[in-house]
């Protein structure tokens, strides 16, 4: 058991499986087009505006609820590994083949994302910027310092901030962060010969490598004797000192933007995870409330097929679904407005069913 810390037992946390399944099913709620159709139903302006403009990335300066989605996934990965490699080496395994099982998944993720932007473009295009590629790297990451200290993991985590700042401020000392003309653009000039549209920079893999290493660190104290209340003090202590480096930077000095994973973003967002981590653990594993959770762990069983179900076949899904329900609601007088909407729940339920089927035949897809 090389790998585990002494003192560590590995318990399966339902509270870990509903976090991932309620952070995929935000996800591929977005491949069903729901927040789009209820932005236009409800735009910003109008009384559920407010609300519905959560689930909209920022577009630039500013935390929105949807910016943290990302950063939830990167940080449950992180912490589901602990639990991952302690159960592959108490099958029997080595450390040499858990390492070969890393690098394999990180190929993996790395071609998925890659193969996505193909996709989207329907071309072979070289983009990086999809969420798989950059968990490829974080995952990497994480897992070659996985046997060194908490102290020495939560150094390089913030090493890998420090740099990131670092770049940043050497690269245009003036303007640091304007969109499409900072150090994440020039360098997706190197590295894919276009910079993204959207401001989005492939190098977010360098910081976001934190949030992975912060979730390892946690699975690691999940899986201690510790007693429950202990555990959620660190996690409510951590998550209290990300909130309060990261709105205090926005503060002047380095700006919370989502889009190019400044460090402010970064404490800010993972902060957050800290909190839903609290939270789910206290709710779930503590308290036992257990009545409202399958729902979610059924999607999260097939966190990565059903990511990749909604990248390739969302958008044919949701044009199949739009001729049979435009066909026969439409002449009924639902509005254009009402009809996407109801498009976009009948998909997510039928994901969400694909997804229950697979979990009632025991199909896990697993990379």
């Amino acid at each position: 058991m090389a790998v585990i810390d002494s003192g560590i037992k590995s318990p399966r946390l339902l509270s870990l499986d509903v976090y991932r399944g309620l952070t995929m099913f935000l996800l591929i709620a977005e491949g069903a087009l729901l927040y789009r159709a209820l932005n236009e139903l409800y735009p910003e302006g109008t009384a559920g505006g407010a609300i519905v403009v959560q689930f909209l990335h920022h577009p630039w300066n500013g935390l929105r609820f949807w910016d943290l989605i990302q950063p939830f996934f990167m940080f449950i990965v992180g912490v589901a590994m602990p639990f991952s490699l302690y159960k592959r080496m108490s099958k029997g395994g080595d450390w040499s083949k858990v390492r070969g099982h890393i690098l394999k998944r990180c190929l993996l993720l790395f071609l998925f994302g890659v193969g996505l932007h193909c996709w989207y473009s329907r071309e072979l295009v070289w983009e990086l910027w999809n969420v798989l590629t950059q968990l490829s790297f974080t995952i990497l990451v994480t897992f070659l310092i996985f046997k060194l200290p908490i102290r020495t993991q939560l150094l390089i985590s913030l090493g890998l901030l420090g740099l990131t700042e670092i770049l940043y401020r050497a690269y245009d000392p003036q303007n640091p962060f304007v969109k499409g003309e900072n150090f994440g653009s020039w360098m997706d000039l190197i590295l894919m010969g276009k910079i993204n549209g959207g401001g989005w920079v492939a190098i977010n893999c360098i910081p976001t490598a934190a949030h992975t290493i912060w979730g390892s660190i946690c699975g690691k104290i999940l899986m201690s004797d510790r007693t429950a209340f202990k555990k959620i003090k660190i996690f409510l202590i951590a998550g209290a000192i990300g909130l309060l480096l990261g709105y205090g930077l926005d503060l002047g000095i380095t700006p919370i933007i989502k889009r190019i994973s400044t460090i402010s973003f970064v404490f800010a967002s993972g902060g957050w995870a800290l909190f839903a981590l609290a939270f789910f653990y206290w709710l779930v594993d503590v308290k036992q409330v257990h009545s409202w959770t399958k729902f979610f762990i059924i999607v999260g069983m097939n966190s990565i097929f059903i990511y990749l179900f909604a990248g390739l076949l969302g958008g044919w899904l949701v044009d199949l679904v739009e001729i049979f329900n435009f066909g026969f609601l439409g002449p009924l007088g639902f509005s254009e407005l009402v009809l996407r909407l109801i498009n976009a729940l009948l998909v997510l339920a039928i994901m969400w069913y694909l997804c229950y089927f697979l979990y009632k035949k025991k199909i896990f897809f697993k990379v």
